[in-house]
Order: structure tokens, then C-alpha cells, then sequence
């Protein structure tokens, strides 16, 4: 397993890390989440990403059960979650990144996942209704007080982030180290080219979601839709649209033929790509069990075989679209 530093931090990630979107509480209980944590941390996986909105909570409730049973020791991994959209349909619970909310959503994180801090806590989305003054103080003290170790957005635009840490920096607050965007084959402006002088002005780290664009960059879509997949879950049918859209679909088409050359799967071949970008600290990956996270984490050998002329195959079958 390779690791690297997340952004400017001293913190040190594994490439490819594992996340619970979608899978936990969703489609898996406890024993299959162990089986699936297990086979990650076993080849040198050591950051498991969460959110207080997945599944309603239950993702962070089972993510944290299946942890205290596998006897991990605190030190060895890295974990996040993520905070915005709340649980409570309530003036202040929901939609916002208020003091209010955010400092009792960070208390029923830890109590769902039974820790008393975590290393990574992200603003889920921008707040267009608190103030950015706000919601940086209170990141800081949250930081401040142990709950958190780093703070950082997920989805915010280069302005937000940026306007973040200027506050932070004025009033020597604790800084927004990290931003989680999706990024993938398919998605390339944001991390490419919107953020592209953060990571030297400011050191913003990556940890990149839906690597494999929700499934559709793992070749399953091309005939249609197939039977348990993830857009026939409740809650997830605005996926369909971008799933078996034509033209996408030719596109992963001519990305499955290098794939072939390669003797790899579509998924292995797009999750390489992802780790060759030097700003991405780690790469979320997810499955639903056990054998899909090998499968996954061969994606590490694939990397080192994509040389210049191949990452030129891979940039000629799916050409990068603003």
C-alpha cells in the first residue's frame, strides 16, 4: 500500500481507502461490513470515510459497531464523517452549518460510532445562509476542543474554500486542510482545474468519492440496467439518467478495450487512473462485500503499469469534456 500526505498535513493516507456510501445500513448489517473493513485493513487500508447523513446514521452506527469488534487499536486508522444535511427535521438541524447544529452534530457522530474523536471532519456542502465567519469558528473549535483533528469541505467551490481559510488564517484559527470532491474519469473540472492553485497556495489535500462515477466506470451499465444495482434503491433513481446514457456508455465502451489490453477489470483501470493525479491523497472505494474489496485494491498493481503512452489511450477513449 502506498500513502501520502493529505495536502500540506502531517497525515499520512493510504492511496485507496474505503467508504461506506450508500452500502452500510442500506445493503449491509454488521457482519458483512466487518467482513469488508477486514479485507481492507488487512492489505494496509487505513482511512474509512463516513457521513452523519448515510443511511440516516446507520452507516456511522454499524461502521463504528463492526470496528469495536474487529478490536482495532485507535491509532492504527484513520476515520471521518461528514456533517450538513442533519437527522432532525428541525429549524437548525437540517441543511445549514450553524454553531448550533454544528456543535451538537459532531457529539451524535461520536456517540453513533462510539469514539471519542475523529481524525477528519467535513462540511458536507456549502451553507449559502451561515455565514462563512461562522461556520469556520466553529470548525476551529471543534478542532480546539479534540472532537476533530482536521476539518476540511467536501464539495465547496475554490471561492468558498478559499474565503474559509483566509478567515481562519486573519484570526489564527484552525485552517480547512482537505476538500472531498467527486472526481473520476467522467467528472474532471473541479479538481483539475477549478482548485488547481490551491494545492500550492493554500496545501489543500484531496479524498476523492465516487471514483468509479456511481458504477457507471465499471462497465455493468453498458446492456443496461442490470438487477440490484444501487440507482433501484430508494432515494437513488436520479442516478439512472447518467447511467445508462448513451453516449457515456460508448465512451466506457472504448475505456473497456484498454482495460482488456491491460488484463484488468474497467473498475481496477479507472481507480488506477484516479491515484496518478499527485494532488488526489486517497481514493474512496466502496463495496457490498468482501471479494469486491481484492478486487478494488488490485487496482494498486494496475497503477504502476500505466505509462505515458497508456494514460494517452485512456485520455483518447474517454476525452476530457468541461
Amino acid at each position: 500500500m502506498e500513502y501520502r500526505r493529505l495536502g500540506r498535513s502531517g497525515l499520512q493516507l493510504s492511496v485507496l481507502s474505503f467508504g461506506s456510501w450508500v452500502s452500510f445500513g442500506d445493503q449491509l448489517g454488521v457482519d458483512t461490513a466487518m467482513e469488508c473493513l477486514d479485507a481492507a485493513y488487512q492489505v494496509g487500508v487505513n482511512f474509512f470515510d463516513n457521513a452523519e447523513s448515510y443511511a440516516g446514521g446507520k452507516s456511522e452506527s454499524i461502521m463504528g459497531e463492526a470496528i469495536a469488534q474487529l478490536g482495532w487499536e485507535r491509532q492504527s486508522y484513520v476515520i471521518s464523517t461528514k456533517v450538513f444535511w442533519g437527522l432532525h427535521d428541525q429549524p437548525n438541524m437540517k441543511n445549514t452549518l450553524n454553531r448550533k447544529y454544528l456543535m451538537q452534530a459532531i457529539d451524535g457522530s461520536l456517540e453513533r460510532l462510539g469514539l471519542d474523536f475523529v481524525d477528519l471532519l467535513f462540511c458536507h456542502r456549502a451553507d449559502p445562509n451561515t455565514p462563512i465567519e461562522e461556520t469556520v469558528w466553529a470548525m476551529s473549535d471543534i478542532v480546539s476542543s479534540g472532537k476533530a483533528l482536521y476539518w476540511g469541505t467536501s464539495e465547496w467551490t475554490a471561492d468558498e474554500i478559499r474565503a474559509a481559510w483566509d478567515i481562519a488564517e486573519r484570526h489564527h484559527l484552525h485552517k480547512p486542510m482537505m476538500e472531498q470532491p467527486q472526481y473520476n474519469l467522467l467528472h474532471r473540472m473541479r479538481v483539475e482545474f477549478e482548485y488547481a492553485r490551491l494545492y500550492d497556495d493554500i496545501g489543500l489535500g484531496l479524498t476523492i468519492w465516487s471514483p468509479l462515477a456511481s458504477g457507471l466506470l465499471t462497465g455493468k451499465y453498458l446492456d443496461g440496467m442490470p438487477e440490484g444495482s444501487r440507482a433501484k434503491l430508494p432515494g437513488y433513481e436520479w442516478l439512472q439518467g447518467m447511467l445508462t446514457d448513451p453516449k457515456t456508455n460508448d465512451r466506457v465502451r472504448k475505456l473497456k478495450v484498454v482495460a482488456d489490453d491491460l488484463g484488468c477489470t474497467l473498475a481496477q483501470l479507472s481507480l488506477a487512473w484516479c491515484t496518478k493525479n499527485p494532488h488526489v491523497s486517497t481514493v474512496i472505494t466502496g463495496a457490498s462485500r468482501a471479494s469486491q474489496v481484492h478486487e478494488n485494491m488490485a487496482a494498486l498493481d494496475v497503477a504502476a503499469r500505466l505509462d505515458a503512452d497508456v494514460m494517452a489511450r485512456i485520455e483518447e477513449a474517454v476525452p476530457f469534456r468541461a
